[in-house]
């Protein structure tokens, strides 16, 4: 086998930061950087320098793994799946998903959805845009550090600094991928670029390259593609595939395009890019139309191989094409595209779960797949034809995208190993035996009010143990008075940092007198935008979620509580949002940086 040059160089840094390390390691015998190049060209290296490499990474603390840097896993596998029917799902949940309005999340509720992705056997995970703040790198340097299966991608403007710590949060990650873009529209070139169509091509060859020292998994995105003009979409990537790109994207920024016209757009781009063999050509749809989903569909029957998406369909404006949708309409309809994918589709509604009580975006009921009508049936002729042949209604099972057959989770009676057990079985990961306990008691509790224990409830329990444990205003206690023709009061006790605070407010309803009490100290100076209860499960007993959406300034946040008492739910919201927006750290949205 032969060793991956580029990215042992990579390891490093780099070229230049290679070659000061070696300066500094053996002055006497240090390789020049043209060595290094030379390295990179010949796609090998001498043993001797092999050797010291090795011992520079012992003397650094990080010792290598040579078996880990063999030619060339990630280019192996994109060729096979170019070769093959096999679609690439690219999930951008964490990414162009949490740029829904007050769906950022912290870097410990990316980290779970990360791993949950991985379970569900998505190919590429978009962690972030690690040039965007530190909280942003942060995630992204820690997602690359646990995932092992999955490729870890960060998002990157064609600017070098941009691309470099893109490169350094990504570094960790066993697959990696840096995705570089640069805007290509007559409109986009002009007014916000203010470039010229050579000065673009130029920008998008350089960032290219400058990507390739850190990885050979290298995409690029044309923004607004498909209201780019192709004869210069064909000359631009060109340039960037003999630039060493790996994967061509092209979005659909806007929700612009009808299906037709995506599956004509790929078919004469394909045909008329020099090179458009040796790359993976990706679709990136939006559903300003409603159509994000049809327009990839079409895009893969156009040549493209990989499906940008998210969970649930998130994302900023109407949303991306949804994962679960593209993986089962080409699995149920197979017949028509003959294309696969390695999604676990048993783990789609765990996914979708796992993000809705994240981000605060509940999931409409009549969403397809993983909405909670999705395989109701009313009619009394629907329900007579499923009970004698489930196929005369139903396209798919329910248990093969992730409905239990059996909901009934835990009892009051259930132990810690039962509780740690269902957790596993759910997907839920927690980071320690202090948060197993933190959690397994929240369970006592909640079945002690609670006679029967559903996953739906676990979901929502952890989720609101896991938030409550990295929050700087906590719930503490509450009492409400209300009574028919008087104002009701609210007396709520609350910590801010480790310090307790008690507050009393009227209101013109028990909420209202809440959110009051707790301003009247918080005094945030932030507009309420939502406030929405669900409930998590069926019946009088079931756990209330609450999702509190504040505004201050550009500021948006959500923020979730749950508890059977929906009041003290609502109550945990308030004060979860108000942790995010005056603790959590805000992104910094680079100047003039588009959206993909």
């Amino acid at each position: 086998m032969q060793l991956d040059i580029d990215r042992l160089v990579a390891y490093f840094g780099g070229v230049n930061a290679l070659a000061e390390a070696l300066q500094q390691h053996d002055p006497e015998n240090a390789a020049t950087t043209a060595a290094i190049y030379k390295w990179r060209t010949r796609g090998s290296l001498p043993l001797a320098q092999l050797q010291k490499l090795t011992a520079l990474a012992e003397a650094q603390g990080r010792p290598i793994d040579l078996n880990a840097f063999l030619h060339n896993q990630n280019a192996l596998e994109r060729s096979e799946m170019t070769q093959t029917n096999r679609v690439i799902i690219f999930d951008t949940t964490l990414r162009d998903g949490e740029q829904s309005p007050g769906a950022a999340m912290t870097k410990e509720e990316k980290i779970r959805i990360a791993r949950q992705l991985e379970k569900m056997g998505v190919d590429v995970i978009e962690a972030g845009f690690a040039a965007a703040s530190p909280g942003d790198f942060d995630a992204v340097h820690s997602i690359a550090k646990i995932i092992t299966k999955s490729t870890v991608c960060s998002l990157s403007r064609a600017v070098e600094r941009d691309i470099r710590q893109a490169g350094e949060a990504v570094a960790p990650a066993p697959k990696k991928r840096i995705h570089t873009f640069i805007a290509t529209s007559p409109i986009h070139m002009e007014y916000k670029l203010k470039m010229k169509p050579k000065q673009v091509v130029e920008a998008a060859v350089k960032a290219v390259k400058i990507a390739k020292e850190y990885t050979d998994d290298v995409e690029f995105s044309c923004e607004d593609a498909l209201r780019s003009e192709i004869d210069f979409l064909a000359e631009i990537c060109g340039a960037v595939i003999e630039a060493g790109a790996t994967t061509i994207n092209l979005p659909d920024t806007v929700g612009y395009s009808i299906p037709y016209k995506t599956e004509d757009f790929f078919r004469e781009l394909i045909a008329k890019t020099p090179n458009s063999d040796k790359v993976v050509w990706s679709t990136h749809c939006h559903n300003d139309l409603g159509l994000a989903v049809a327009n990839s569909l079409s895009a893969l029957k156009g040549g493209a191989r990989q499906v940008e998406c998210t969970v649930n369909g998130l994302g900023e404006r109407a949303g991306n094409a949804s994962v679960e949708e593209i993986v089962m309409a080409l699995k149920v309809r197979n017949d028509v595209f003959g294309l696969e994918t390695g999604i676990d589709t048993t783990q789609i509604v765990p996914s979708s779960k796992l993000v809705s009580t994240i981000t605060g975006y509940p999931v409409q009921p009549n969403k397809a797949i993983v909405g909670a009508n999705a395989f109701a049936h009313e009619s009394g002729i629907h329900q007579d034809g499923v009970l004698k042949h489930r196929e005369t209604y139903e396209i798919m099972s329910a248990e093969s995208v992730g409905w239990a057959t059996n909901r009934l989770s835990l009892g009051k009676l259930s132990g810690r190993n039962a509780f740690k057990t269902k957790l596993q079985e759910l997907g839920i990961e927690l980071e320690s035996e202090e948060a197993l306990n933190a959690a397994f008691a929240r369970f006592k509790e909640l079945a002690d009010k609670k006679r029967e224990i559903f996953d739906e409830d676990l979901h929502a329990l952890v989720s609101d143990e896991m938030t409550l444990a990295t929050e700087q205003y906590k719930f503490i206690s509450q009492k409400i008075h209300t009574e028919t023709g008087e104002l009701p009061t609210a007396e709520i006790v609350f910590s801010v940092n480790g310090s307790e605070y008690r507050a009393t407010a009227n209101g013109s309803g028990p909420v209202d007198a809440i959110f009051k009490a707790i301003e009247s100290v918080a005094q945030s100076g932030a507009t309420l935008q939502l406030y929405s209860v669900n409930a998590v499960t069926q019946g009088t007993e079931s756990q209330g979620e609450t999702s509190v959406r504040l505004q201050r300034g550009e500021r948006v946040v959500n923020g979730q509580g749950a508890d059977t008492d929906v009041l003290v739910a609502t109550a945990k919201a308030y004060l979860s949002a108000l942790s995010k927006l005056e603790f959590g750290q805000a992104k910094q949205k680079a100047q003039g940086s588009g959206l993909i």
